[in-house]
């Protein structure tokens, strides 16, 4: 009989391999209470490798780390109309505490842009507080009916970045510059993800918002994920809290706003983007083990070799972890390591020692080759760039192979079975996006000609990239 897969293949039924990998790579489990999840600890590692990247990048916009209250009163809830329309069925309330009814309920916080308003009208006085830039790393509530670990669930883990400014100008660019610098960056850059940057349309954007940008990734599947957006606020959120600064000129002024989020949405865009039928592929820029060298056997000079060049793989900067558990089986531990991912694995037992090899196994193209235990260090760098570039490549021609051009809905609908459609947004509009809706089709965003965010839902040209989504 043959083996039976440690995967539910990709092919055969997606969403099983997908809960079969966040498992056996031992990303995460459900919670006790519905929709919620416990981040075992190599999936919070990557989040961990996630938030140390994003930080430094959100950092050198000039933004800092602050943190406000969970529980947030009701009454803030009703003071921006569209707000509040946008959150009220994901809503968690507590009406008891210590005992007794509350004179008035809390929420758990489903995002801060309420809260936190409240203490920018308090902080902003003049033109000299502006620009304010906060972030905060956090966990948020919104109750969820159909979860789905990573992807949605009842508890998530997010930054969420909230800013005040002078001038309407000032805080569209700065929307923009969040997109771009932080979001795009690092979507490309660290998790080698190709990510379309694009405009949401009124449907689609944000409760309280006048514009929303978005990044949205191909997933394996070809469905599209949401994976950041940013937000230009106006001052909706100024009117509600009488979030003023007194300017230059002596007039008082509302402030115009942003605010900005990424989740651990992310890690759940990671398996499903890169995951294979044989578990993760991580990014070598992201992974928190970028190497592991297994002894094949428990011989001493066997495992005196592996730690010796763990400790040489360490002070040439990669990260790597030593895995000398000869107690248990060599196959076994070969496996997990490939189902988490590991960029490079180094495998050494008694014959490789004889030889003064390695057996170097590359995870992400795949294939195994003997390397010399004398040149091995100096090669693992290029190597993992050479993996790093190569999972990019291959994320973006996925999207460009499975994405089609379209002129009407009914072909729109159609292309989404299987991967992407663009359609001009001309030809679309209001209408047709709430025909592709009827159908479980969404516009994911609007793009210009030239593939740039357009300034504006109608300018000339516009495509809408038109797919079904996580």
């Amino acid at each position: 009989m043959a083996k039976a897969p440690v995967l539910t293949p990709q092919a055969d039924d997606f969403p099983r391999w997908y809960q079969d990998l966040i498992n056996k790579a031992e990303l995460a489990d459900n919670g006790p209470v519905r929709g919620t999840m416990v981040i075992r600890p190599y999936g919070y590692g990557l989040w961990e490798r996630m938030q140390a990247e994003m930080d430094a990048r959100i950092k050198e916009t000039g933004t800092q780390n602050a943190y406000f209250p969970l529980l947030i009163p009701e009454s803030y809830l009703t003071r921006e109309a569209d707000h509040v329309e946008g959150f009220a069925p994901e809503l968690a309330v507590v009406t008891h505490g210590g005992g007794k009814e509350l004179e008035e309920p809390a929420v758990v916080r489903p995002t801060s842009e309420m809260i936190i308003n409240d203490y920018f009208s308090k902080w902003v006085q003049s033109y000299r507080d502006l620009p304010l830039l906060i972030n905060q790393w956090a966990n948020v509530v919104r109750w969820e009916l159909r979860p789905r670990l990573f992807l949605r669930t009842t508890e998530f883990l997010w930054q969420e970045g909230h800013t005040a400014h002078a001038t309407h100008e000032d805080a569209r660019d700065f929307a923009s510059r969040i997109h771009r610098r932080v979001y795009e960056d690092f979507m490309v850059n660290v998790l080698a993800m190709d990510v379309v940057p694009g405009r949401k349309t009124v449907r689609e954007r944000f409760a309280g918002a006048i514009n929303t940008l978005t990044l949205e990734g191909m997933m394996g599947d070809g469905k599209a994920l949401q994976m950041a957006t940013s937000h230009e606020l106006g001052q909706n959120f100024a009117k509600a809290f009488n979030t003023t600064y007194l300017s230059q000129d002596g007039t008082q002024e509302l402030v115009w706003q942003t605010s900005w989020g990424s989740t651990t949405r992310m890690i759940g865009a990671l398996v499903m983007m890169h995951g294979d039928d044989n578990g993760l592929r991580v990014p070598p820029r992201l992974a928190q083990v970028q190497a592991v060298v297994l002894a094949i056997k428990g011989d001493e000079a066997v495992l005196a070799t592996v730690r010796e060049l763990g400790d040489r793989l360490k002070a040439a900067g990669i990260r790597v972890q030593v895995d000398d558990r000869v107690d248990t089986p060599f196959g076994r531990r070969a496996v997990d390591w490939e189902l988490k991912g590991v960029p490079l694995r180094i495998e050494i037992g008694p014959r490789d020692l004889e030889n003064g090899t390695a057996m170097l196994a590359r995870r992400i193209p795949g294939g195994k080759e003997a390397v010399s235990l004398d040149t091995l260090v100096e090669r693992l760098p290029g190597l993992l760039e050479e993996d790093q570039a190569l999972l990019l490549t291959q994320s973006r021609e996925r999207r460009l192979a499975r994405t089609v051009e379209v002129a009407t809905v009914e072909e729109a609908v159609e292309a989404a079975a299987t991967g992407w459609a663009r359609i001009p947004w001309a030809a679309l509009g209001a209408e047709g996006e709430a025909r592709l809706a009827e159908q479980g089709v969404t516009v994911r965003c609007l793009v210009a000609e030239d593939g740039s965010v357009p300034l504006t839902e109608d300018a000339p040209g516009n495509v809408a990239v038109v797919a079904r989504a996580y």
